[in-house]
């Protein structure tokens, strides 16, 4: 067990290295900078006070120095300052990512709730009215797109409270965050619980002709401990790992979502930085998005030798 979990975090530093080095080269490798930027809008021509800027920037510095001195930065706490509105860069990410975590969040929680206990159910009523009904909706789910789905509630409430679920101001209170975030939440669980039940439906489906599941019948186990103790244990390998890479997609995958319901979260910040170059901001946000990712996969990784014994004594 020691070893496995070893391996599993030298990989995990392995690859938030290597997306570290991608997104500072890759984010050099695009046409123009935040000086050429902003001398463009200025409708500035004075090659000079370009040249100024960019050595106030440390723009004019090898990329490896400039790679270094972020890493530098970050292992001291120290995230550099944004481009452009000249404010310390942890200032201007900090107050977002609660924002889209309580998003996130509350949609993950959406799709387990509803997407583990339809698909058990679709899979144990096989061929059934009920089997078909919610086979119907997953398919809607995922054929929907969350913009879209969006779009329409704002239209619904328009016409049947006559208000626009929005954000405006920050909540206050409890009950208005949930009511605030409930409905983007839907909005985007809505496509991850159809997945979860997809899947949670074809792995149950798997599981119930093994062998040992007949074994269990024979020796007059009930249909329910069969359902829910043997078979849903085992079926749920596969789907902890949809919900993990669901997880981590709903941290950086709401641009379109928060934009619709003008929520001011970490993914709609993040394609705002990029128009406008502005490196730290971008470096930042898409490392705290891996440094998310890779976690959620390692602790999916840990799972699964809590819930496989052979991952956890296997060499």
């Amino acid at each position: 067990m020691a070893s496995y979990l070893i391996r599993r975090l030298f990989l995990m530093l392995l690859t938030l290295f290597g997306i570290s080095v991608l997104v500072f080269v890759m984010l050099r490798m695009v046409p123009g900078n935040i000086a050429d930027i902003l001398f463009d809008a200025a409708g500035m021509i004075d090659t000079a006070d370009k040249a100024r800027l960019e050595h106030d920037l440390g723009l004019d510095q090898p990329i490896v120095v400039q790679y270094v001195q972020w890493i530098n930065g970050l292992a001291h706490g120290d995230l550099g300052y944004s481009y452009v509105s000249e404010k310390p860069a942890l200032s201007e990410i900090a107050p977002r990512i609660p924002i889209t975590a309580k998003l996130a969040g509350l949609a993950l929680l959406f799709s387990i709730v509803f997407g583990v206990p339809f698909g058990v159910l679709s899979a144990v009523k096989q061929n059934t009215a009920i089997d078909y009904v919610l086979r119907v909706v997953s398919l809607s789910g995922l054929s929907m797109p969350a913009f879209w789905l969006g779009l329409l509630i704002l239209m619904a409430f328009v016409a049947w409270f006559g208000t626009i679920p929005i954000y405006t101001e920050p909540p206050k209170g409890f009950w208005d965050t949930l009511w605030l975030y409930s409905v983007p939440a839907a909005a985007v669980g809505f496509r991850s619980s159809a997945l979860v039940m997809r899947l949670t439906r074809s792995s149950m489906l798997e599981v119930l002709r093994q062998d040992y599941i007949r074994t269990a019948r024979a020796k007059g186990a009930s249909d329910r401990n069969v359902n829910y103790h043997h078979a849903l244990r085992n079926a749920l390998l596969p789907v902890i790992t949809v919900i993990g890479i669901e997880a981590a997609f709903l941290m950086g995958g709401l641009i379109v979502t928060e934009t619709v319901f003008n929520i001011p979260g970490v993914a709609r910040f993040l394609v705002e930085a990029i128009r406008w170059r502005d490196y730290p901001i971008v470096q930042n946000l898409v490392m705290f998005i891996a440094v998310v990712a890779v976690s959620v996969n390692f602790l999916i990784d840990l799972l699964y030798a809590v819930l496989d014994p052979r991952i956890r004594y296997g060499r």
